[in-house]
């Protein structure tokens, strides 16, 4: 017999009674068709103000999220002491006084570290190539000390390295405030800079930066120029983009000649260059937007005696990518192909410096560098033997260099950071992640399954277990996944997920459609009108993790945030006696209203990722089928947990406390179904990267409490 979803554990004793949302009548009509939405009310009129200042939250409203924190409380506080332990253990597995590899940058090394203790990083620099001599330039702890909620972003330095433009997000609403350090006195400016990305370009006499400015909508559409010692109202307006489904960006490309504009949605993209030694130069379009036409660019000053973009496109039907060279003063002037298109080779990234263009592909959800000589176009590889293994690249700032820089880790070995010298071809280790409480790569196993889909197309996952685990369907079993805007899951390291695993959990990762794992089109066959492919991937995954032996039906906890949680809704709702349990972090779940009211903030943006309901009538159809609010039903529905944010401007509060009202009033299982609201926090939860290991932790002991495992 297969285990049942409502396992007798503790969690169906539950020890308050859950709070019930008033139902008020709201009905709207579109295409004919009767929405009822008797949660409406959740969404605060004044949102765009509570998500900067939560304190101005409705009284109603903020009661019923309270009311739902204080039931949470009641199912979670019993398991205190389980996640006292799982925060001991994962703390355990952390290097508190931990550092980056420096990176080199001019005159000096540049690196990020935490103090021991610390919750929040500290930017510091040392003279290069020195151990001693160290500065710190911005110290998060302290910055954050006696704020509710604080996380630093995105800071670059000025070209004459006296200056620091640093941000920070002080609410979780990610708008960002941008500040100017001065390094010789350790004080910030006057210059401030509110509502903002946070991402920052020096013009190359350090007298002014471009950035990118956020309305009120929270959409990124406008960048300015801000040039030191004026006031943010007399900045320059330099670029604006007017459609408001686009979002707009800055960056450095790394020979340092330009500041790169772009502007794109989920299909399309487009760029324009501002040459950073001309401040007052009007952006110049690179290639104008062609609808589901995308180019991601970086420049060489001479490669073949002219200043070259090189291009990462796939245009011409390149559907997972190719590379191409063109004059950066005309280029529209016929591009030249350096490497070509591959189907099943998907064009990850690439990075020019003097001599050399490294790149990063993906094969079958595996990644390789490979690296090429500019002056004969000679190429050798970077790869590795593991069955599944995560990859990335870090080339830097520097330009005249041979060397790049990559980390490299499998779900059983820690992180490893080395440098790479692409003319001698020869590796050095620069950093091995260490786990203080210790750690034995041998202890674990890693395998890559092939589960097959209804339409008959493999979809990877990536398993975990410890090496004496017997595989006999019993052990329990964490499922992750996500599936949504090309974004693939890697197949790392985490410390955290060891706790699991050293329970007795399996766990794995489904690679479904929507990311790009097995290329562009693996994307292309997770959207629009294949989204429902994401749904059926995750459940395959499930079923195939069941047939192995792995564990059994009944015995899966899934996960996923985010988009993630919208496939947590729609699994729960297709098939929930499947899963033991369901935590779905800041869940997408109200998704055909959310994407039919276009003054949130990412909603025109969304539209390409799923279809645009006002207009298109089958758009409407096809998500009205899916989305997880307007499709629970009477079902024994599994235990879940929803998190959520307040402050969070991507997935608003009110749609995981909607998703929770409907579960309870159809659910027909014992299960409880909870809803935790952060009522300091946005998105990404918790700022602080001890704080985050508490709710982690929650997570994890409902996933262990619902499994029977909770005393292990």
């Amino acid at each position: 017999m297969p285990h049942q979803s409502a396992a007798p554990t503790d969690l169906v004793r539950r020890p308050a009674i859950p709070p019930r949302a008033e139902r008020r009548p709201h009905v709207v009509e579109i295409h004919g068709v009767r929405l009822e939405d008797p949660f409406a009310w959740l969404r605060a009129e004044n949102w765009r103000e509570a998500i900067r200042r939560p304190e101005v939250l409705p009284s109603d409203i903020r009661a019923h999220l309270e009311a739902e924190n204080a039931y949470a409380a009641s199912l979670l506080d019993p398991l205190d002491g389980l996640k006292t332990r799982l925060v001991a253990e994962m703390r355990g597995r952390i290097k508190e006084d931990d550092s980056s590899v420096p990176t080199r940058e001019g005159p000096y090394d540049y690196a990020i570290r935490h103090r021991e203790g610390g919750q929040h990083p500290l930017i510091v620099r040392r003279p290069a190539g020195r151990d001693d001599g160290e500065s710190i330039l911005i110290d998060g702890d302290a910055l954050a000390q006696g704020r509710a909620f604080f996380k630093l972003g995105p800071w670059r330095v000025s070209p004459d390295h006296r200056l620091l433009a640093w941000s920070a997000d002080e609410a979780g609403s990610e708008f960002l405030t941008i500040r100017i350090r001065d390094l010789e006195t350790g004080g910030d400016l006057p210059d401030v800079i509110p509502d903002a990305t946070g991402a920052v370009v020096w013009a190359a006499d350090g007298a002014s930066f471009w950035y990118v400015r956020l309305d009120d909508e929270h959409r990124a559409l406008e960048v300015y120029r801000h040039v030191l010692g004026s006031v943010h109202a007399e900045d320059a307006l330099v670029f604006k983009e007017a459609d408001p489904g686009w979002f707009v960006g800055i960056e450095e490309t790394r020979s340092g000649a330009f500041c790169v504009v772009t502007v794109s949605d989920h299909d399309t993209s487009e760029a324009h260059l501002i040459p950073r030694a001309e401040p007052l130069a009007a952006p110049r379009l690179v290639w104008p937007r062609r609808t589901g036409v995308r180019y991601e660019l970086d420049h060489h000053p001479d490669l073949g005696g002219r200043s070259t973009l090189l291009l990462r496109t796939n245009a011409d039907d390149a559907i997972d990518f190719k590379l191409v060279a063109v004059d950066a003063d005309a280029p529209d002037a016929g591009p030249r192909e350096i490497v070509a298109h591959r189907p099943g080779v998907y064009l990850l990234d690439h990075a020019a410096t003097a001599r050399h263009l490294v790149r990063l592909e993906r094969v079958d959800a595996l990644p390789r560098i490979v690296v090429r000589s500019l002056e004969d176009g000679g190429e050798h590889e970077i790869a590795f033997d593991e069955e599944a293994y995560s990859l990335g690249v870090d080339a830097g700032h520097e330009f005249e260099t041979d060397l790049t820089r990559f980390v490299y880790s499998s779900p059983t070995r820690p992180a490893e950071t080395w440098d790479y010298d692409m003319a001698r071809r020869e590796r050095r280790l620069r950093k091995r992640q260490e786990i203080p409480s210790g750690h034995d790569p041998e202890a674990y196993v890693t395998r890559r399954l092939q589960a097959v889909a209804p339409d008959g197309e493999r979809v990877p996952v990536t398993v975990l277990h410890r090496a004496d685990l017997g595989l006999d369907g019993s052990a329990p079993c964490l499922l992750y996944g996500y599936g949504a805007y090309g974004i693939s899951m890697p197949a790392s390291f985490s410390g955290g997920r060891l706790s699991l695993v050293d329970r007795g959990f399996v766990y794995a990762i489904a690679h479904v459609r929507g990311g790009t794992e097995k290329g562009w089109g693996w994307y292309l066959d997770g959207k629009l009108a294949h989204k429902p492919n994401t749904f059926t991937d995750f459940i395959a995954a499930a079923e195939a993790l069941c047939a192995e032996g792995f564990t059994s039906p009944g015995r899966i906890v899934a996960h996923g945030g985010s988009a993630g949680g919208m496939l947590m809704g729609a699994v729960a709702n297709l098939r929930p006696a499947l899963f033991a349990a369901i935590l779905a972090e800041v869940p997408f779940v109200d998704v055909l209203a959310t994407m039919l009211d276009e003054t949130l903030p990412l909603t025109p943006p969304e539209w390409p990722e799923w279809g645009d309901p006002i207009r298109d009538r089958e758009a409407f159809e096809r998500i009205h089928s899916y989305s997880p609010v307007d499709n629970v039903a009477p079902h024994p529905y599994p235990a879940i947990l929803a998190l959520a944010g307040l402050t969070d401007p991507r997935v608003t509060y009110w749609e995981p406390a909607k998703w929770v009202a409907r579960l309870r009033e159809a659910t027909t299982s014992d299960n409880p179904i909870a809803l935790r609201t952060n009522m300091d926090a946005g998105h990404g939860g918790a700022a602080g990267r001890f704080d985050r290991l508490e709710e982690v932790a929650i997570a994890y002991a409902f996933a262990l409490r619902a499994t029977g495992l909770s005393e292990a």
